[in-house]
């Protein structure tokens, strides 16, 4: 009675520690990467915020800077209109003074010639003005369209200068509002940049977060397994002790096999099913296919698979591949319901992600022997059998045993 005790006091504890070691994903990291991508998400609108508020300057330094060409443009025709007057005013005075001079040598060529001499040597109107002495011995009229013409052209010269003051006023405005625009232009590409690299951390942070979603939703799977594990072990417990006090109140009925499981046992479904000429016989025999073999390299699986995945429905039967004791029969976090039974010359074999197993710890099975059901409990991504097999602790190809 103490012995079975003590058997169901270890049995508890091993379906404790077996559920304790289903680690669920931290609430805390989901809520920070939550956080994060909320805090991304505000990153984003305020940089559309300013992005936009930049394409509203870049449009008004547009507007600017087209108003200030087609500024520059009409103080450009203006400007070439004033110099066409210039031209012009400049012409008619020169034809003025042309006039005058050929009037006053027609005046006065049969009179003194060394005044006529005087006045043709004059190097320009303004010598011929200052010889004073002179200026009575013109017209009246010619003096007055004279000295009305070189206004004329003061005026225009000085129009032209103010034109030309204003047009490099404008061009300067319009390397400013260039400048400007160059760099608006530059802030908004750089703000593309930044909308473009938070929406990248967004999307990564996205996947972030789907990543420990999928991880919390697997973590809350294997600890319902454990769960349910746990709860067929203390029914399977009670079942063993009210079995053994029925020994004890009837000598003459039959001694029920040793050990149990924290998945519990459930009657099998199949006999005893023996194939090939092998060491071990096939543990899947009613497989679809296998799903994966030995040594062979996966994204997810660090120095390649360490046996071979038999893929089957759920509840397909599977098979000791050789006789031996079971040393474990129970749940795993990462292997589910499994078996490990111990055969001879230092091999052991390996059954994982069962949905249900008809052996317990310490019983000693047969080759072929019907050891579980087909599952996709653990690590798994699918219903099926990984059937694994070591050698003095080392994993080896199974297909050197069958």
């Amino acid at each position: 009675m103490k012995l079975r005790g003590k058997k169901i006091a270890a049995l508890f504890l091993a379906c404790a520690l077996c559920s304790g070691s289903v680690m669920p994903v931290s609430a805390t990291s989901i809520s920070e990467t939550q956080k994060k991508g909320e805090q991304l998400e505000e990153q984003k609108k305020a940089a559309e915020a300013e992005k936009s508020s930049l394409d509203n300057e870049l449009n008004t330094v547009i507007q600017e800077l087209q108003k200030a060409q087609d500024d520059m443009s009409a103080k450009e025709e203006q400007i070439e209109s004033a110099e066409n007057e210039l031209v012009e005013a400049k012409v008619t005075e020169n034809n003025q003074y042309e006039s005058m001079k050929k009037r006053i040598k027609y005046m006065y060529e049969n009179g003194n010639v060394e005044f006529i001499e005087i006045i043709l040597s004059a190097e320009n109107i303004s010598d011929f003005l200052n010889k004073t002495e002179y200026v009575t011995k013109i017209s009246e009229y010619d003096r007055d369209m004279l000295v009305e013409f070189q206004k004329t052209v003061e005026q225009v010269q000085k129009k032209e200068e103010e034109l030309r003051a204003e047009y490099e006023e404008l061009s300067a405005l319009q390397t400013t509002l260039s400048e400007k625009r160059a760099s608006v232009e530059t802030l908004l590409s750089n703000k593309n940049i930044q909308i473009a690299n938070l929406e990248s951390e967004i999307g990564e942070n996205a996947k972030v977060l789907q990543q420990l979603i999928a991880e919390a939703q697997e973590a809350e799977r294997r600890q319902k397994e454990a769960e349910a594990a746990q709860l067929a072990a203390q029914q399977q417990a009670m079942n063993n002790n009210v079995g053994q006090n029925n020994q004890i109140q009837t000598p003459s009925g039959g001694s029920s096999t040793g050990g149990s499981t924290s998945g519990g046992v459930i009657p099998p479904s199949s006999g005893n099913v023996v194939s090939g000429s092998g060491y071990f016989t096939h543990p899947c025999p009613g497989m679809t296919y296998q799903s994966s073999y030995f040594g062979e390299i996966r994204e997810f699986e660090v120095g390649g698979h360490k046996g071979h995945d038999y893929a089957a429905p759920e509840g397909t039967p599977t098979y000791a591949a050789a006789a031996g004791t079971v040393l474990i029969a129970n749940y795993s976090t990462s292997a589910g319901n499994w078996v490990v039974i111990q055969h001879d010359n230092g091999l052991v074999s390996k059954y994982m992600h069962h949905s249900a197993l008809t052996v317990s710890a310490g019983q000693r099975v047969e080759k072929g022997q019907q050891i579980g059901y087909v599952g996709s409990t653990g690590q798994s991504t699918g219903p099926h059998l990984h059937f694994q097999v070591e050698l003095n602790g080392v994993a080896v190809n199974p297909s050197n045993y069958m």
